[in-house]
C-alpha cells in the first residue's frame, strides 16, 4: 500500500480532521526532516481513526507537488497510488457553492482563494480541526480550528 497505514491503535480525539497538502506530501517527502516524521505519525493516527478529510483540490495539488516540486520526486505510478489510497478516506468534491463560500472567506479574513478553499472543504466535510502550516495556527473559522502541527 501506498499510504501509510499502521495496526497500531493510536490515541485520536473524535474529531474529523482536515489535511492541507503540505501534510500530506511532508509525509511523503523523506527530504523534510523532522517535518515528515511528524506528518507520517500524523497520517497513521488518521488510517487508524477513520477521521481523516481531504478534498479533490488536495489530491490535485498532492500529485502534482510530490512528482513535480519536491526534491526527489515520486514517480507516476506511486503518487497515483497514494492519490487512490487516499480516495478511501472521506473526499469533499467542491462545487460551485463551495467556491461562492470561498469567496466569502477570502473577502472576511484576506486569505488566498486556494486557501479558502481549503477551509470550505474543511467546513463542508464538517471537520472540527483544519491541519496545515499556511494559515493562522489557533484561528477558528467557521467552527473550524486551524493547526500547524509543526510549532513546538
Amino acid at each position: 500500500m501506498a499510504a501509510f497505514k499502521s495496526q497500531e491503535k493510536n490515541c485520536m480525539p473524535e474529531d474529523k480532521v482536515f489535511l492541507d497538502t503540505n501534510i500530506i506530501v511532508y509525509a511523503y517527502d523523506i527530504s523534510a526532516g523532522e517535518k515528515h516524521e511528524t506528518a507520517r505519525k500524523i497520517i497513521i493516527d488518521l488510517w487508524d481513526s477513520g477521521l481523516g478529510l481531504v478534498s479533490t483540490q488536495v489530491l490535485q495539488e498532492l500529485f502534482v507537488t510530490v512528482t513535480q516540486k519536491i526534491p526527489g520526486p515520486l514517480d507516476i505510478k506511486l503518487a497515483k497510488e497514494i492519490v487512490n489510497d487516499l480516495l478511501k478516506w472521506e473526499v469533499v468534491v467542491n462545487d460551485g457553492d463551495d467556491i461562492l463560500e470561498a469567496i466569502e472567506i477570502q473577502s472576511e479574513h484576506n486569505y488566498s482563494f486556494w486557501d479558502s478553499m481549503i477551509i470550505q472543504a474543511a467546513v463542508r466535510g464538517g471537520a472540527n480541526i483544519l491541519l496545515t502550516e499556511d494559515l493562522d495556527h489557533g484561528l477558528t473559522i467557521e467552527g473550524i480550528t486551524i493547526q500547524n502541527p509543526f510549532l513546538k
